[in-house]
């Protein structure tokens, strides 16, 4: 159906008929890193805009813990690597929105973007808006399918429904384990869905699967979730793909049932998050979840603002480890993506500082 609605990454709402009309339209973090990933540096030709001038960066939206925490390191870090960043604009979950957004940002002459895309489809029409002016992207977040992009700043996402299997699958020998699915249109739900999936069957094959397709909606997934409990009162996990938009209404279905206990008491439902947010690490202390994996929401903006520096100064980059702990592969479109650390988070490092979800204010 050409008007079905559907939500990309951390309930982003788009549509297959707005998705055909976009198509046709370091002064928080160790300074030892601003010179990073030289080992990777393919070339240096010097850019159009000679690593000088405006820089445009474009949210997918605010109303997410996960957004409203990179929108605040955005200024430090463009701070940080000496990039001169226009304040920020939020497409506000709107794909179409976000074209005419890029679209206004050049018109301002700006000479690179860094934008987190709300469609991985959609998202081409502004690349290709910016490569016929000459003007560099960064990608954070989200790998767009196809269309020009210096670099995809991102978390290697089929990591981390690993992550969470392992840790479900070490705690829970056999049973019932819930997956509460981001939209399988777009790539990050996609990774972290079928990751799961497969590390369940190969390790774990005792734990039985049961999916919510959630699309990044937080209502739909509580619903979903009451409806598949009555029928499944039993369930002993539950994998949330993202923090943001899960949290809640998980914590809050799960209490309504009085099925949420703390970890140690009887009957306690083992949770694996996404996100790395401070109400996350607040749940694992209190024993309402186990573990998050720690999306780097500090590190989106300090590479996003590295890379969009490097490619303004024409700078390219090649596959292989860099040296802040991460590595650029290159995707079977032909991009490079600079997958960061996302590491799991329990009660035993919840406290640590250096995880970004504890310096938000």
């Amino acid at each position: 159906m050409a008007g079905r609605t559907v939500r990309n990454r951390n309930g982003r709402t788009t549509s297959r008929a707005i998705r055909a009309a976009a198509a046709t339209a370091c002064a928080t973090l160790v300074l030892a890193a601003c010179g990073s990933t030289k080992d990777n540096v393919a070339s240096d030709s010097g850019g159009d805009g000679g690593g000088s001038g405006k820089v445009g960066v474009i949210l997918p939206l605010l109303t997410s813990p996960f957004w409203q925490s990179y929108n605040d390191y955005v200024p430090k870090m463009a701070k940080s690597e000496g990039v001169d960043a226009l304040k920020t604009v939020n497409s506000n979950s709107d794909p179409s929105q976000q074209i005419t957004d890029i679209n206004n940002q050049l018109n301002q002459g700006v000479k690179g973007l860094v934008v987190a895309p709300l469609d991985s489809a959609a998202i081409s029409a502004g690349l290709d808006q910016a490569e016929r002016k000459g003007v560099p992207v960064v990608a954070v977040d989200v790998a767009p399918e196809k269309g020009k992009v210096a670099m995809v700043v991102r978390a290697n996402n089929v990591a981390y429904g690993e992550k969470a299997c392992e840790y479900l699958g070490k705690q829970i020998p056999s049973g019932k384990v819930v997956q509460i699915m981001g939209d399988l249109a777009s790539v990050n739900g996609r990774d972290r869905s079928e990751a799961f999936r497969t590390c369940v069957k190969k390790n774990y094959p005792k734990l039985k699967v049961l999916e919510i397709p959630a699309k990044w909606e937080s209502d739909t997934a509580a619903s979903k979730l009451d409806t598949l409990l009555n029928a499944n009162p039993d369930i002993k996990g539950i994998y949330m793909q993202a923090g943001g938009v899960y949290l809640a209404p998980t914590l809050q279905t799960l209490k309504s049932k009085g099925l949420l206990k703390k970890a140690g008491e009887k009957g306690h439902i083992t949770i694996v998050s996404n996100d790395g947010i401070t109400q996350e690490f607040d749940a694992i202390r209190k024993g309402q979840i186990d573990a998050t994996v720690s999306q780097p929401a500090d590190l989106y903006a300090k590479y996003g603002m590295y890379y969009i520096k490097a490619a303004m100064e024409g700078k390219t980059f090649k596959p292989g480890p860099t040296d802040h702990d991460s590595e650029i592969v290159k995707l079977p479109s032909g991009i490079l993506e600079d997958q960061l650390p996302a590491p799991l988070v329990t009660k035993d490092n919840v406290d640590d500082p250096d995880l970004w979800g504890n310096t938000v204010k």
